[in-house]
């Protein structure tokens, strides 16, 4: 394992370019598994969980390849898939539980390890298995598989409501009706790009699809669909990292291939902490020309403020002038990187999903880990300001969401390295 070790001071200034959306891309590349044939995908990052995504395609009988020099993605789908997907992949990657609504539509069968272990009951599956059952297929927890049937005839259209708007639910029920008979209707649906990206692939394919964008999706089934080539969209989560990186630094970063549209409650909070914010032709700049000041923000569902750019703004606190709170509405787990940020000396305290952060004048360099891609990102943001040298562990979980962090961090000025463990010892 590998770790980053930062020399905190420097101030970012440059250009960056963001890829496609991560959390896009992974579900497009299971959205070719509804049509025969080859499907390329550009804009695919050059990240760890493509590789296993495209592992998983193979396993089911895909021939995948990827160009990272282009960033793209050739799927070759045959005509008959296989319909299991192992535990030994799925556990790596929570995105894999996407694939669930693409094989019940192809084959009419599912196996699919439950991600990570979770149980069946948990908010996300309960949602997407309830919303199969409505559409007439049988659902079981076999030896740790959700095991889903379809009938005979095929999924049926129907209406679902989501008691929250899930993102994987919708993805889930959304590939599963574009072929079902009769029309499905997603009420309470997720709004994220990343959802209006999956639509306008399949749109493009050939699916009937209304409300794209809306929180109320009709779905007509059609027969079949045809493989195409596509763009991911650009990862909105990447850039407003690189938002906060130039907030944090007191810096100026210009953000190409990214839609400030997306990031409409994130950059305003970021002009409220004192940033100043342009659109460009082909994205935004960044600047900011003094101490930071302390923001409230409440994670929400999109258009809500997203939860994956949390930590990164707990970071920028941690060093802001005055105090905040952050309210978590969605994972209760993302506060558990607080700890390692503490350590570095910022001031937070938790209570439920309520983080009080107290922004001191300074940060102190330790040895820290990530616990997930995006608290791994805001570890880093954090020892970028910190007095001294901060150690990263656990970068894999960064590599998993971020092409070439460290190198695009040097190129805009940061002193960072990355180091083997191996090197280290």
């Amino acid at each position: 394992m590998d770790v980053f070790r930062i020399q905190g001071g420097a101030r970012l200034a440059g250009e960056v370019y963001v890829s496609g959306a991560k959390n896009s891309s992974l579900k497009l590349m299971a959205v070719a598994l509804l049509a025969p044939g080859v499907t390329t995908i550009h804009a695919v990052p050059n990240i760890v969980d493509v590789t296993i995504m495209a592992e998983l395609l193979r396993r089911l009988g895909c021939t995948v390849s990827y160009d990272a020099t282009s960033e793209t993605v050739v799927i070759e789908v045959p005509e008959v898939i296989e319909h299991r997907a192992d535990y030994d992949l799925v556990r790596r990657m929570r995105a894999s539980i996407a694939v669930l609504g693409p094989l019940v539509a192809r084959t009419g069968a599912a196996d699919v390890a439950l991600p990570g272990g979770d149980a069946i009951g948990s908010r996300g599956l309960d949602m997407h298995t309830a919303g199969l059952e409505r559409m007439g297929a049988t659902v079981t927890n076999e030896h740790g598989y959700l095991v889903v049937h379809a009938p005979l005839e095929g999924l049926i259209g129907t209406q679902v409501f989501l008691d929250f708007p899930s993102v994987g639910a919708t993805e889930t029920l959304l590939m599963a009706g574009v072929t079902a008979n009769g029309t499905t209707v997603i009420d309470n649906a997720a709004r994220e790009p990343e959802i209006v990206d999956i639509c306008n692939m399949l749109v493009r394919m050939g699916a009937q699809i209304e409300g794209i964008g809306s929180h109320l999706l009709t779905i007509t089934g059609v027969s079949a669909l045809n493989p195409v080539e596509y763009t991911t969209v650009s990862d909105r989560i990447v850039a407003g990292t690189w938002a906060v990186a130039a907030a944090i630094t007191q810096g100026d970063i210009t953000v190409h291939n990214a839609n400030p549209d997306h990031l409409a409650i994130a950059l305003e909070k970021l002009v409220t902490a004192g940033a100043i914010v342009n659109k460009t032709g082909t994205g935004f700049r960044i600047q900011m020309e003094r101490r930071p000041t302390a923001i409230d923000i409440a994670t929400l569902p999109y258009p809500g403020f997203p939860t994956d750019l949390q930590p990164q703004f707990i970071a920028l606190n941690a060093i802001a002038e005055g105090s905040a709170m952050v309210t978590e509405n969605l994972f209760e787990g993302r506060f558990r990187f607080v700890q390692e940020l503490s350590r570095l000396g910022a001031e937070v305290r938790t209570d439920g999903h309520h983080a009080l952060i107290r922004g001191r004048t300074g940060l102190s360099g330790a040895p820290v880990e990530a616990t997930d891609i995006r608290a791994g990102a805001g570890l880093v943001l954090a020892g970028l300001v910190a007095d001294g040298e901060t150690t990263v562990h656990a970068v894999d979980h960064i590599d998993r969401g971020y092409v070439n962090f460290e190198k695009q961090l040097t190129l805009l000025g940061a002193d960072i390295v990355r180091e083997s463990i191996a090197d280290l010892s």
